[in-house]
């Protein structure tokens, strides 16, 4: 994940600044209206693009696979902040809150930014290989999550409709987190060597910047958290009109979720497709899946504990039509990585999945 070689651009730190104080003037209610959509939007495309430049600073410093570790955590940890904050506002759908942005986050990074990632890549380059035995790794690791959080409360009968019952709740978060943990020991530790990139990348001049200093990587990490703090903040700012453009146009609630993990997701989105186009394809399914991962891995157990806590409802179990797609994205994602080789085909068949997910989400 190379970095431009000025690792301090000016640029990547004043407009993480120029987001934040964006972000302090929209919550004490200094503006509003359509200005201060117009003016969240572009502070939030510049946060996107700081976010980016900073995580690939810490990755050159760190090298892979840490580098997609640092930015896929530390988007999942103020994602889950974010989801907190709605759900203890008790808004409308606030029970079904957490399953609605961690499934449509899964669908967008195992159909969007993967398919998106294969067809760039395919595109330039042909075919583009990968490790078969980190890609599948990651894979497995995320259809057993997604599993026990997300289909199996559908068919329990302990309590009446897809939620779990405390006990079954408490399991499913120690063995989402533990079952993270354990994945993330693999791959920074014991098996690293699978989650490398294979061959060599060649994303132009940038591919042989020379490693950032301690110092560069400590304010890269620094300015990496701010500008996903604008990230999410922002999003926060911009999801009552999000929320009010969904009602206006009578589509479902769980719109807003989608929306939601899109915006969270852009930063990971972007490094993802600028790996891929740089012949890095691990590097971008590291990201894609991984950020995955880390989205249940982490959400789970702290939507699980405040939900035990505060006493409030969770709803967790999938529909028969999104267990249906769900199904469907395991089947054709174990197909798409078992080779060690892809093309746009595989590429176009994630995108049209995930355009039947929003669609169908919409017009259910």
């Amino acid at each position: 994940m190379p970095a431009h070689p000025d690792h301090l651009a000016r640029w990547a730190w004043i407009g993480p600044l120029a987001a934040i104080t964006i972000l302090g003037l929209s919550l004490t209610g200094i503006g509003a209206g359509a200005v201060l959509v117009v003016v969240a939007g572009a502070a939030l495309a510049v946060a996107v693009a700081a976010a980016v430049h900073h995580a690939e600073v810490v990755a050159l410093r760190v090298g892979e696979p840490y580098g997609t570790i640092v930015l896929a955590v530390a988007v999942t940890v103020i994602e889950v902040g974010l989801i907190v904050m709605l759900m203890l506002a008790d808004g409308p759908g606030a029970s079904a809150l957490a399953r609605d942005t961690v499934f449509a986050a899964v669908m967008i990074v195992s159909n969007g930014i993967l398919g998106l990632c294969l067809l760039v890549g395919g595109l330039r380059h042909g075919e583009q290989g990968f490790q078969v035995q980190g890609a599948s790794s990651l894979l497995a690791v995320l259809a057993a999550l997604v599993t026990l959080t997300l289909v199996l409360p559908t068919f329990t009968t302990s309590t009446m409709g897809p939620t779990y019952s405390t006990s079954q709740l408490i399991f499913a978060g120690i063995a989402s987190l533990g079952l993270y943990a354990v994945f993330i020991f693999v791959q920074a530790v014991r098996h690293r060597d699978d989650f490398l990139p294979v061959g060599t990348g060649d994303d132009g001049p940038d591919s042989q910047a020379a490693p950032p200093s301690a110092r560069q990587a400590w304010v890269g990490l620094g300015m990496l958290i701010a500008s996903l703090v604008a990230v999410v903040g922002l999003a926060k700012v911009l999801a009552p009109t999000i929320a009010s453009a969904v009602a206006a146009a009578g589509a479902p609630a769980a719109v807003v979720g989608i929306a939601i993990a899109v915006l969270v997701l852009l930063p990971e989105t972007v490094a993802a497709v600028r790996a891929a186009s740089g012949n890095r394809l691990q590097t971008s399914l590291n990201l894609a899946l991984g950020s995955g991962l880390a989205t249940i891995g982490l959400t789970i157990p702290v939507v699980a504990a405040l939900s035990i806590w505060l006493d409030k409802p969770l709803v967790l179990g999938l529909d028969p039509k999104n267990l249906v797609l769900l199904v469907l994205t395991f089947v054709v994602g174990t197909l798409t990585l078992g080779t060690g080789r892809t093309n746009v085909l595989q590429g176009a068949v994630h995108i049209v999945i995930l355009a039947a997910f929003v669609v169908l989400t919409i017009l259910p």
